[in-house]
Parts: structure tokens; C-alpha cells; sequence
């Protein structure tokens, strides 16, 4: 297959300059420098014998026909956090348009499946708070009446100014008219995290995405002064808070892979002079076993009891937001291990903690799978993520090689 990696890296470098500034990426979803990426990729399909057009929820579609109707959908998506970095979600867009023009040449423009590389609407969420939004959108779960009055930080609303882009928020759920001949999906990323680089590996496989528990957490106790109320006779809820922030690292830690976070802390009144009589928190719980997430969420939720009574206080749990794990499909990963190993000699098969749009195309019951390149310093969501050339080069050599797998995959009699 004819693919060449160089270009893949020309073209990061060419969309970098146009819509990052000395602070990093600023291609904000719905925003005129994301319009202006989906404008600039556009270009790049106009030599490719393709057919485009945009869904009810504002992704991307790029068709190559093929002999089969049945697809392999090759995709990740051009928007950006604020400040963000050069690789994050627009590697795995372009990396698929390589693969694609590969494809119209080694098979003169007709491959034995259909190929569709899709550009995922505001992934990150970064303006209204809402990810996934456009994969949510093909994949069925979409919160139409939630996200209607989410608003960004100036108060403008999302129905807006989807509606401005030419969007109708009661019509996104039509996206999934997209789910048509889907066979498989194919998702390449940065890993975003350390553990590539820890083992020296440039690429990995990717499990599944890793199921989250999200709470919100309410110690309430007693507010009283600071200067006259003895340590003994307190109910500091910020005390018993404090003492869960501890317990919830070797809850994790008793497990290889799972990860727990309180990470926002509110205390009332919040003077120095008073005793904390309310704190709310929220807790963060990530593992890709179901049994292990329910497991550190009920040792979590008896240990708050615990500190509460230890602190003369009480507790109360709400939950924010939970998505259960969801695992990649096994002959993809197997195939994806192969590619690796192909190119690279070596592979590794690690879990995603953060959630991908591939999450959502495998919820809607596509064989997915995702492959991962190292991260330096495992860092992303800022400018300074980045990635070895050399390593990004072999992930566009092993992705060529996996389409290729995928689409023998598929065109197999079932």
C-alpha cells in the first residue's frame, strides 16, 4: 500500500499553522477556527473520487464506493480544547485520509468495501461542556433535551448556535441514518498518558474505553467559630472529606488499571474563621472491568460513611454522570496486534481511561477498535503534547496495514 507518512506529518504541520497561535490549537467546536479546519480538510478530498456531506449532527462524511456496500469507517475528529495540542483528534482524521488515498490507488478507486473516514462533530465538549457530541448523535444516545439549554461561558446557548452553523438540535438524532452497512471502526490517537513511553513502545492496542462512576459528594456538618470551639467537640465536614481524598488512592491502587480522582472541593461558609460545616466534592472512579468499578464505588461509598461518623458529620452521594466500560471488538484487537507487530516488532495492549468517539460507535454495536500512539511525557490538552516523528510514521504504516486487515475482515464470508 502506497502510503506515505511524511505527508501525514506535512499535513499536521500545515493545519497547526492555520489555526493554532502561540498558546497551541484553538479549534473550538462550532467556533469560525474549527470551520475553518473543516474547510482547509475539504481541500484535501477534492483529487479523491469520494462523495462528502455533513449529517444532522454536523460530522463529516467522506464515502469511497466499493464493490460491497458493507463500510469500514476509518475516523476521529478536528476540533480541539482550547490551547490544545497538534495531535490530539486531527491525527487520527488525517492518518485516515492517507490510509484512504492508499486505498483509491491500490484498488483504482474501488476497494471490495465501501470505506468511510468521518470527521466527528465536538468531541471534546470544550465549549458547551457537552463530548461526544456528534458520535452520540450517530450512535443513538443523544440527550436532546439535556444539551437544548446548555450554554457556553458568554451564555450563548448550543441550540443557537448549532442552529447558526446549520444545524436543528431536534434533528441531530437523524445521524444515525449513518449506521447503514457499518461493519467495523477504526480509531487511531495519541495515548495521551505515560505508559507507552514508560515501556519504550511507540504503539499499542487499545482494550476498550474504561467505564466511569461520577458523584458528587456532600459531607454536612457544623459551622461554628474557629476560636472558641474545642477540637474535640467539632463536625468538620472538610475534615471527613479530607480523609476520603486520602482513602480513594488505595482503593484504586488495589487494582492495576483503575484510576480515582476527587477533584473539586467546595467548603462552607469557607472563611478561615469557621469550622467547615458543609464541603461538596466530586469523586471520579475509571476501571474497563465492570465488577472492579462497582467494587471500588461501594468500598468508596462505606468508607465516607466511616470518616462521616468519625467526624460527627453526615454524608450524602449524588451521582453526576456514569457510562458503563466498553470493551473493543476481539478479532479487531487481534488483528490490530498483528498490524502493530508488523511494523513496530513489538506491541502492547493497554485500556483507554478517557473516552474517544470510538466509545460511542461501539455502543451502537459496531466492531470497533483503536490503536495508539506514544505520548511524550505522556501530556496532551496542552501545547506542549507531542509526539516522536518517528513513532508517528510507523502509526501511519501500521494504520495502512490495519485497514487493509479490516477490509479482508469484512468482505469475508460470514
Amino acid at each position: 500500500m502506497p502510503v506515505n507518512p511524511k505527508r501525514v506529518i506535512a499535513d499536521l504541520e500545515e493545519l497547526r499553522s492555520l489555526t493554532a497561535d502561540e498558546h497551541g490549537a484553538q479549534r473550538i467546536a462550532w467556533g469560525p477556527v474549527w470551520l475553518k479546519a473543516q474547510a482547509w480538510f475539504e481541500t484535501k478530498l477534492e483529487a479523491l473520487p469520494v462523495e462528502r456531506h455533513y449529517d444532522a449532527a454536523g460530522n463529516l462524511w467522506v464515502t469511497l464506493r466499493g464493490t460491497s456496500d458493507r463500510a469500514l469507517l476509518l475516523g476521529s475528529h478536528l476540533d480541539s480544547v482550547p490551547n490544545g495540542g497538534w495531535l490530539d483528534g486531527c491525527l487520527g482524521v488525517l492518518t485516515a485520509l492517507e490510509a484512504l488515498r492508499a486505498i483509491v490507488e491500490d484498488y483504482n478507486g474501488r476497494p471490495p468495501v465501501t470505506i468511510r473516514l468521518v470527521d466527528w462533530a465536538d468531541e471534546e465538549g470544550a465549549r458547551f461542556g457537552r463530548s461526544l457530541f456528534g458520535s452520540s448523535a450517530f450512535a443513538g444516545t443523544q440527550t436532546i433535551a439535556a444539551d437544548r439549554g446548555r450554554t457556553d461561558h458568554d451564555g450563548d446557548r448550543l441550540e443557537d448556535v448549532l442552529r447558526e452553523c446549520g444545524f436543528d438540535i431536534d434533528r441531530i438524532g437523524d445521524a444515525g441514518k449513518e449506521r447503514a452497512n457499518a461493519a467495523a471502526y477504526l480509531e487511531l490517537h495519541i495515548e495521551q498518558g505515560p505508559v507507552l513511553e514508560e515501556l519504550g513502545l511507540p504503539l499499542g492496542v487499545v482494550l476498550g474505553t474504561k467505564g466511569v462512576e461520577r458523584h458528587a459528594i456532600t459531607f454536612l456538618g457544623q459551622e461554628a467559630h474557629s476560636g472558641s470551639t474545642p477540637m474535640a467537640v467539632r463536625r468538620d465536614a472538610l475534615a471527613a472529606a479530607a480523609k476520603l481524598a486520602l482513602e480513594i488512592r488505595p482503593i484504586a491502587r488495589k487494582h492495576p488499571d483503575s484510576v480515582a480522582t476527587m477533584g473539586s472541593v467546595k467548603t462552607f461558609p469557607g472563611i478561615v474563621t469557621a469550622v467547615v460545616g458543609r464541603c461538596e466534592a466530586t469523586l471520579d472512579m475509571r476501571d474497563l472491568d465492570a465488577a472492579v468499578l462497582a467494587q471500588m464505588f461501594d468500598e468508596a461509598q462505606s468508607a465516607s460513611q466511616r470518616f462521616a461518623e468519625q467526624e460527627n458529620c453526615s454524608v450524602e452521594w449524588s451521582r453526576i454522570w456514569n457510562i458503563d466500560p466498553i470493551p473493543f471488538h476481539p478479532d479487531l484487537i487481534e488483528l490490530c496486534d498483528q498490524a502493530i507487530r508488523e511494523v513496530a516488532g513489538v506491541s502492547h495492549r493497554l485500556p483507554s481511561g478517557p473516552l474517544h468517539d470510538a466509545a460511542e460507535v461501539a455502543r451502537a454495536g459496531i466492531p470497533t477498535v483503536m490503536m495508539f500512539v506514544q505520548s511524550l511525557n505522556g501530556l496532551s490538552h496542552n501545547k506542549a503534547e507531542d509526539t516522536k516523528h518517528e513513532h508517528l510514521e510507523l502509526a501511519a504504516l501500521a494504520y495502512a496495514r490495519l485497514t487493509e486487515k479490516i477490509m479482508h475482515w469484512i468482505a469475508q464470508p460470514s
